[in-house]
């Protein structure tokens, strides 16, 4: 591969150096001022054009990276030793052989403070988005982690031995050998640590990056590109203070205990890490300078399990309508662009692992100021809403400046001619997934995924039993359940046909929002359904009565999420239905929540793609026929 010059931030670099830091003193927490530190914009790693396999080596280095300037430099981890890595741009087609290489020492210090602090009163802002520990003792497990990193390339479509198996993580001095076809419509994928139990560290640390695939369909549109096309990989952090309350730059992943000790497991129960200070492209609240002109933003989000609401405002705090367009899902193209800002789209809602495409008109705002910002539950935009865990809604300022040359770029209607929905006319089998309350009995303090299987001849079944659910659907009929999987290692319980298509359906008992990804396959929104879920009784583990389908509270898809997805916020007492194709790999693959704390703790599954002709001979296992999970 190339590479198309250092980190960009308005002309000055962000590389990590390694070197120990210059024992600065930061400012006292609360007091770092936002907006004057220019955005810093990865490097580009392109394969040289021609059809020979290409293979490159990507390594894992410690870095010292300036957060915000008013910081000491902070510890952290990144691929190529910058944060967030280099963004890797290839064709479609065009195969390349990543060695990702652990190049972190042995003995290095890990990069992550973790603490968990005492609940307090539920009507006070969060303690996650508070500065420092609170004098509570770090925790040392985690302080002795060594640097075991896998990597996943999220969205690809790779064989399972490529795909970045969360056990299969390396150590200093070995690599990970992937190899990715890159044969997919034009897309962003991202690229981030899929380590086993530990992946919410390593990704806090600073591995991840984002991953472009270009086709001829997106160069026909002649989107904005070269310096008008910019990468925007948003993530929450903390810090942790010193003896007088000063930030010291040290990453601090800090979570809230709300259950001191689980009577299953002895273990304190906490909640997923939100964090004060957003980070955007490894720069907490940065500003960019723009032309008056179009410009094409790649969002990701790669936080732990904040979801942001993003508006874009102007000086006085008043929402900017009518500018921003969104083009791309995770999937690729969409179909037409979305007004973004609008009465149908006020935020953007984005949760980790989603991805957007957006275009952005700046002509006739030169000289303005404009800010995307993140908004509480409780407070209008741009304001700060503790109490709804947004103690600093600041993300990004865009300041726009005049060009020499007027921009004639004109948004297409049509996007993509090449997409084709997807309707239940195709021929696919079912998977119902309940997504279940973290109070549930056998869980130990967590949310679990539990595969479920439909009983068609089960006869007379008490009721409330564990792992036996029923639910009645929008025909009135119903169905029960029984489980068949609930944690990592149980047994294999889904098994794939390749080429196959399949509806999967996610039930959250829980208040929750779950964002649920699903590795190797595109998918297609279905529909969206209510439920009432009261029926399911956690202390048993199982229905006392039906869980309904509510008529009455019908939920339109939003109109950005009609293209192809992999990740999807499933929120509570809800069913979401989505289709996709298993096509393209073979292999051993995974699913979960993609809250990364929850994926820590156990809400992820593994699932198996093999050739149909290899699939008759198979001994078992779950083949997601048309009645399994039979849900609509």
């Amino acid at each position: 591969m190339t590479t198309d010059g250092t980190a960009r931030q308005q002309g000055t670099g962000q590389q990590g150096t390694g070197e120990r830091g210059t024992g600065e003193r930061g400012p006292a927490a609360g007091k770092l001022t936002p907006y004057v530190a220019p955005l810093p914009v990865p490097p580009v790693l392109r394969p040289a054009s021609d059809d020979v396999l290409r293979e490159t080596e990507i390594a894992l280095r410690p870095a010292w990276v300036r957060l915000h300037p008013q910081l000491p430099p902070t510890l952290m981890w990144g691929y190529d030793g910058q944060v967030p890595g280099p963004t890797i741009e290839v064709r479609r087609g065009q195969r390349v052989r990543i060695a990702w290489t652990n190049r972190i020492p042995k003995e290095s210090e890990y990069p992550v403070t973790s603490v968990e602090v005492p609940r307090r009163d539920p009507d006070v802002a969060p303690a996650t988005t508070e500065p420092g520990r609170q004098g509570v003792e770090p925790n040392k497990d985690v302080a002795a982690l060594p640097a075991w990193s896998v990597t996943h390339l999220h969205g690809a479509q790779t064989g399972g031995g490529n795909d970045g198996w969360a056990d299969n993580a390396v150590g200093f001095g070995d690599a990970q050998l992937s190899e990715y076809p890159n044969d997919h419509p034009a897309v962003q994928w991202w690229y981030h640590d899929h380590a086993m139990n530990i992946t919410r560290w390593n990704v806090m640390a600073g591995l991840y990056g984002t991953y472009l695939v270009r086709d001829d369909e997106e160069d026909a549109l002649h989107l904005p590109r070269g310096e008008r096309e910019i990468p925007l990989l948003l993530a929450d952090r903390n810090l942790d203070t010193d003896e007088d309350g000063r930030l010291n730059g040290r990453l601090l992943h800090k979570t809230v205990v709300v259950q001191p000790r689980n009577p299953e497991t002895g273990k304190p129960v906490s909640l997923p890490f939100t964090g004060p200070y957003t980070t955007v492209n490894g720069r907490i609240w940065p500003y960019a300078d723009v032309d008056d002109a179009w410009y094409r933003f790649r969002l990701v989000n790669a936080s732990n399990a904040r979801i942001y609401d993003l508006v874009l405002v102007d000086e006085d705090g008043d929402p900017v309508p009518g500018i921003v367009h969104q083009i791309g899902s995770d999937g690729g193209l969409l179909p037409r662009p979305v007004p973004v800002f609008d009465d149908a789209l006020p935020t953007l809602t984005a949760a980790p692992a989603e991805r957007f495409d957006l275009l952005v008109d700046f002509r006739g705002l030169a000289g303005r100021r404009l800010r995307l910002v993140n908004k509480g539950r409780n407070r209008r935009p741009g304001v700060p809403d503790p109490e709804g865990d947004v103690r600093y809604p600041a993300v990004l300022e865009f300041r726009v400046r005049e060009s020499c040359e007027p921009d004639t770029f004109e948004l297409p209607e049509v996007l993509s001619g090449s997409f084709r929905r997807l309707t239940h006319a195709v021929e696919h089998g079912h998977r119902l997934v309940v997504l279940t309350p973290p109070a549930t009995k056998g869980a130990g303090g967590h949310p679990e995924m539990w595969e479920m299987e439909e009983m068609e001849d089960a006869g007379p079944i008490q009721v409330p039993t564990d792992g036996i659910i029923q639910i009645t659907g929008p025909d009135g009929v119903t169905r029960t359940y029984r489980r068949t999987a609930r944690t990592f290692n149980d047994a294999l319980g889904y098994t794939v046909a390749e080429g196959s298509h399949e509806q999967w359906s996610f039930l959250n008992l829980a208040p929750i929002v779950h964002p649920m990804h699903i590795h190797l396959a595109d998918f297609q929104l279905l529909g969206r359904d209510a439920y009432d879920v009261s029926g399911f009784d956690p202390a048993v583990g199982g229905t006392r009565g039906p869980l309904r389908y509510d008529a009455g509270t019908p939920i339109a898809p939003a109109p950005n999420e009609l293209g192809h997805k992999d990740v999807y916020r499933v929120p509570g007492s809800q069913m979401l239905r989505i289709m996709g194709r298993f096509d393209g790999a073979y292999g051993r693959f995974m699913y979960h929540c993609h809250l990364l704390e929850h994926e820590d703790m156990g809400m992820m599954r593994p699932f198996v793609v093999m050739p149909p002709e290899a699939l008759k001979f198979d001994h078992g296992g779950a083949h997601g026929g048309h009645g399994e999970g039979h849900t609509g």
